[in-house]
């Protein structure tokens, strides 16, 4: 579990607890039980856990107290708490509908094969008004099979990404993999949260053939490298191939689509948002800090098209204003300057490749092929300087950077790097016919 985002609050484990234990109607408008309940994730202890699961057994029916419940149930499935089982599983008959969705999700990080509660979540699946998606991949991460017929009618439903995990779940129970198109298709949905969970359909079926489409989807990069990170490790390796499913393959078949994904150029993406008109230089850029990544991608390609001259200026004072703490903005004007060839900014894209704080990491990956794009010598040593972090794909992006600036001097130090995909692309050759 990445812990960098968790110890945000100034608790010690007595004074959570503490916290947590107070009646809800004794709580001052300072405190909050559910930043206990948060924060005891920290606390991986059997005090914590029982503190929590008393939390969950506080019925207080106040909306503070759902909100309390729901994330002491949470907090209790981050923890993988095996001894909180037969609370959590009681919290599956709760008449919230959130507090249901939380008890699945958390049944499903701790693991069971307890058939009562198993069925029991199947359940749910003729239950109104719930929230299907989470109980289906559930049902399918513990690869409850007698769940299938129930399954079944939510491949057509409505709501895309409840019929992306039905697809996903029953071409897994069945070996029968030719409605996945379906879920690939899904990649293209004008829905950012459908585009999504769509990839992650796509890795719990271990779809390889779907890799091509993934680096072409409009999210941000963060979610395609994760889904072609995890079906390379999948089908590289060839583990518990389903099936079915497409054959396993090389890295040398994959390693263009993490270089298309990486350099994250619009023109390499199948845009599903489009403008009726040119956009103003102010609106495209405003469509920066969207969160919908496909909006931000449509509006870099604008710029480039129609606003190449005026941009570098324009992006150089957005950053001044906001994008400096911004960090999905941040991100897509680090990629503007390197394309606009921008070389004003090189200390401030030094400055980004060095940004050590945890929301900022994509945009060092980002930085490091931005300076290759200006062609700066000066920043080889910069770069070279980053190949002693742990981050995965920043190293990769430097050795793509690097090869751009003409020197492959630290690609035999890579070749023994601790992660394997680093490895393999500084020693690969890539394959003269990429997958498909």
């Amino acid at each position: 579990m990445d812990k960098r985002f968790l110890n945000l609050f100034n608790l010690s484990e007595e004074a959570a607890i503490a916290l947590l234990d107070t009646p809800p109607d004794q709580v001052s408008e300072e405190d909050s039980r559910y930043i206990a309940a948060s924060h005891l994730v920290n606390f991986p202890s059997d005090r914590s856990i029982a503190a929590l699961m008393r939390a969950i057994q506080t019925t207080d029916d106040r909306l503070e107290n759902r909100i309390v419940r729901r994330k002491s149930v949470e907090t209790l499935g981050k923890l993988k708490a095996k001894q909180a089982l037969p609370v959590i599983r009681q919290c599956l008959d709760a008449a919230d509908c959130y507090t249901v969705e939380n008890a699945v999700w958390s049944i499903g990080e701790i693991g069971t094969d307890d058939c009562e509660i198993l069925e029991a979540m199947a359940q749910l699946l003729a239950k109104p008004n719930q929230l299907y998606r989470v109980i289906i991949h559930t049902l399918a991460k513990l690869n409850y099979v007698p769940a299938l017929d129930r399954i079944r009618p939510f491949m057509t439903a409505a709501d895309e990404t409840v019929a992306s995990a039905a697809i996903a779940t029953v071409c897994r129970f069945t070996g029968d993999y030719g409605p996945m198109a379906a879920v690939v298709a899904f990649l293209q949905s004008g829905n950012v949260y459908t585009r999504r969970l769509a990839i992650q359909d796509l890795i719990d079926a271990r779809h390889y053939g779907a890799i091509p489409a993934i680096a072409r989807c409009p999210v941000s990069l963060v979610f395609r490298l994760r889904g072609i990170r995890l079906l390379a490790e999948a089908g590289c390796q060839a583990v518990g191939a389903q099936p079915g499913a497409s054959q396993p393959f090389s890295f040398a078949e994959i390693q263009p689509y993490l270089d298309q994904v990486l350099w994250d150029r619009p023109q390499d993406l199948e845009l599903v948002h489009v403008y009726d008109r040119l956009p103003t230089l102010d609106f495209a850029i405003r469509e920066l800090y969207e969160t919908d990544f496909g909006r931000c991608y449509l509006a870099t390609q604008t710029l480039l098209e129609h606003y190449a001259a005026e941009a570098p200026a324009a992006l150089r004072k957005t950053y001044e204003d906001e994008a400096y703490t911004d960090y999905g903005a941040h991100y897509h004007v680090v990629k503007l300057w390197g394309w606009l060839k921008d070389a004003s900014v090189y200390d401030r894209l030094i400055q980004a490749l060095h940004n050590r704080e945890p929301q900022f990491q994509k945009s060092r990956a980002a930085a490091a092929l931005a300076l290759a794009e200006l062609g700066d010598a000066r920043a080889i040593p910069e770069l070279k300087g980053c190949l002693e972090t742990p981050i995965w794909d920043l190293k990769y992006a430097v050795l793509m950077a690097l090869e751009q600036l003409g020197d492959r001097s630290a690609h035999g130090l890579a070749a023994n790097d601790a992660d394997w995909m680093v490895r393999a692309r500084a020693t690969c050759v890539p394959a003269a016919v990429a997958l498909v």
